[in-house]
Order: C-alpha cells, then sequence, then structure tokens
C-alpha cells in the first residue's frame, strides 16, 4: 500500500519531487509570483506522489468527464473541463482587465509601440525552433513564451500544442518570475550609463505633449470598447483572450455601476481561476511527460526569447532616439513584456540606482501595459495561421 516500491522502479520520480520542492522555495522563500508558481509547484508534487492519480495523462477524449474523473482521477476531470478546452486562460485575463489601468498607456501612446516592439522574441524563436526539428505548431507554442505571460502561453499551446503543455507553462511562469533578475542581465549587455539616466520628466519639460489628454476617464471608458471592435476585425481569433481583458477593463472604469462585476472578477473568479490553472499545469508535469531532450530545450528556448523579447524593445527606443528630438528612455522598451506590473518596477528601480530623480514608473507602464495587448494579438495570429 505505500509507495516505495514505485519510486524504486521509477527514480526518476524523487528527481521531479526535488524540482517541485525548488519551485515551491522560489514562491514561498524568494516570492517569486507565489500567486502562480506555489499552486503549480504543488500540483507538481502531487502529481507525482506514486499511487496518488492526481498527474494529468492522455486519456479516451470520448469519455464523460465523470468516466474520466472515476477512471483517471480528479485532476484529469479539472484539466480536461477546464484547461484543455481554453476556459481558464480567458477567464484570468477577464479578471487582469479588472486590476489594469490603461491610464499611463493612454497618456504616453508613442511609448505604447515599444511593446509592439518587444513580441520580436516570439518570432525570432518560432523561427529557430523550427531549425531545430520542432514542427511550426510547437515552435509557436515555445516562442508565444518570450510574451512573458503565463495564460496567453499556456491558452496558445492548448490550441497548437497541448502535449507541451507542462514544460511550457513552467518556462513561462519561471522566467515571468525572474524577470528581476533577467532585465538587469540584458540591460548591462545593452545600454549606456548615459542611456540609463536619460530622464523622463526632464525630457517632458522640453518638450511638451502638442495635444494634452482632456478627459482622461471618458477615454478610458471608450478605449475597450474601440479596441475590442479593431482587434476583433483584424484579427478574430486574439477575442477570446483580449476580449476578456478588455471587458474585465471596462467593468472597472465605468465605476460604480459597474463595480460588483469588477470586484467579483478582480477577486473571487480570479482567485478561483488561479488556483485551479495553477494546480491542472502542475498536474501535467509527471516524470514521463518532463524528462526529456525536449523539455530541457523549451526551457532554453523560452529564456532565449525572454532575453531577445527585452532587447527588442531596448533596441527598438535606440533607434528612435537616432531620429527623435524627445529622447526615451531604453529601459521603457525592456518593459514592453506582458509581466505587469513587475517589469516597470524593475525599470524603475534600475533608473533610480543612476539618478534617484528619475522616476520612470509611470512611463514604463505604457510600454508594459501595451506588451499585455500585443502579445494577446501575436497569440491570435498564430492561432490564425497555425491553429
Amino acid at each position: 500500500m505505500t509507495a516505495f516500491q514505485q519510486i524504486g522502479e521509477y527514480p526518476e520520480i524523487l528527481l521531479m519531487i526535488a524540482i517541485a520542492f525548488f519551485l515551491l522555495y522560489l514562491g514561498i522563500r524568494k516570492q517569486y509570483e507565489p500567486l502562480l508558481l506555489v499552486p503549480i509547484a504543488f500540483g507538481m508534487l502531487m502529481a507525482n506522489f506514486p499511487g496518488g492519480q492526481m498527474g494529468v495523462e492522455k486519456v479516451d477524449e470520448t469519455l464523460t468527464l465523470y468516466q474520466i474523473a472515476k477512471q483517471h482521477g480528479i485532476m484529469n476531470f479539472v484539466y480536461y473541463s477546464l484547461i484543455k478546452t481554453g476556459f481558464l486562460p480567458p477567464v484570468i485575463f477577464l479578471g487582469v482587465g479588472a486590476l489594469t489601468d490603461f491610464g499611463p498607456m493612454l497618456r504616453n501612446l508613442r511609448l505604447a509601440f515599444f511593446g509592439a516592439a518587444a513580441q520580436i522574441g516570439i518570432f525570432t524563436v518560432l523561427i529557430s525552433a523550427v531549425a531545430l526539428g520542432f514542427t511550426l505548431k510547437e515552435a509557436a507554442s515555445l516562442g508565444i513564451i518570450g510574451g512573458a505571460d503565463g495564460p496567453t502561453a499556456i491558452y496558445t499551446t492548448i490550441k497548437l500544442a497541448d502535449h507541451l503543455l507542462g514544460p511550457i507553462a513552467i518556462a513561462a511562469y519561471s522566467y515571468m518570475a525572474l524577470v528581476p533578475v533577467i532585465i538587469p542581465f540584458v540591460v548591462r549587455l545593452t545600454m549606456t550609463k548615459r542611456e540609463l539616466k536619460i530622464n523622463m520628466k526632464a525630457q517632458d519639460k522640453l518638450y511638451p505633449p502638442k495635444v494634452p489628454v482632456k478627459n482622461i476617464q471618458m477615454l478610458k471608458i471608450l478605449f475597450p470598447i474601440g479596441l475590442g471592435t479593431v482587434v476583433s476585425l483584424i484579427v478574430p481569433s486574439s477575442v477570446p483572450l483580449l476580449g476578456m481583458l478588455l471587458f474585465g477593463n471596462l467593468a472597472k472604469e465605468i465605476g460604480a455601476a459597474t463595480g460588483r462585476l469588477s470586484k467579483a472578477a478582480s477577486e473571487t473568479i480570479l482567485n478561483t481561476a488561479t488556483i485551479f490553472l495553477g494546480l491542472a499545469v502542475g498536474g501535467t508535469m509527471t516524470a514521463k511527460a518532463f524528462l526529456s531532450a525536449d523539455t530541457l530545450m523549451i526551457i532554453g528556448g523560452g529564456f532565449i526569447a525572454f532575453a531577445i523579447s527585452i532587447a527588442g524593445g531596448i533596441f527598438a527606443v535606440k533607434v528612435y532616439n537616432l531620429f527623435g528630438k524627445k529622447k526615451i528612455n531604453p529601459l521603457i522598451g525592456a518593459t514592453g513584456l506582458s509581466a505587469v506590473p513587475m517589469a516597470s518596477r524593475v525599470a524603475n528601480d534600475l533608473a533610480l540606482k543612476h539618478d534617484p530623480s528619475n522616476h520612470l514608473l509611470q512611463y514604463a507602464m505604457a510600454s508594459n501595459i501595451s506588451g499585455v495587448i500585443g502579445s494577446a494579438v501575436a497569440a491570435g495570429v498564430l492561432i490564425s495561421f497555425l491553429g
């Protein structure tokens, strides 16, 4: 009745349990994305407990959900009903939208374009992964890690290469958690001290905006409606993610009339969805599925995608500064990832280290928030062409 015999037959289980313990350490002790890393790590731990029937496995999809739960365990029920259907990632985007303020981006629309430039990592790694032998769908799922958005990576992988969900999810969330390490590393390689000291408030005084925003609240209400309409016409496959994000944001910006909707989306619904998403994704990370050469390549490729996305945003700003009178701190380009608001906080801290008066947070958020939109649109494009 104990698990010792199975561990003796499959000692690699111990390695997976050790990895789960390490991820728990990062989430609990180091506070790296604990709301996601802790449930993923604990789901991974349960999946690798021998005899627990908590690991996600390939099942006959003609079975009913009741039959899946009875024959394969409750975690498979959660996975096939909530994850494989693509239900939870858009629900999480709903909650994220209710927590997001598009104000910084709308006040600095010029900076929003650098969020698009940062998506270069997605397509660079996609091409490289195909050259290494991955299929086009697998390469697209690997490349989307460069968008630094866990739900987007999971949703794209479900649609294109669901057998890679475990390693791609852990790579996406691990690198999101390591944003405070990765951004400074890339910045040291790509930026000069002079660029780090570019003061955005001083630049605003030298070159004030020509068209100031007069009614920002009305603009914040019209923006999700207008953007949702435009994107749905151009990239319809991005609507499940981006549409839910914009609806959640609209409920927030309307105010008291939809306050209950916004509160439910950003608290109860988001927290519940996060728990089940994390546990189910962790449940896919069994020894059999995880310990392979492809998994190691995915983790390595995910880091490259992340780093290229950061560098892409930085170099986009550098190119702009060659022609523009009003200079922009390239740290703002580094925040074109979807890791909101962590990337912006890291950029702000780096700027303050070189100039205590150089507060970049509101400027960095403009690029950072646009990165969320950019990664969702990029995912939609990939799903449209390859799905």
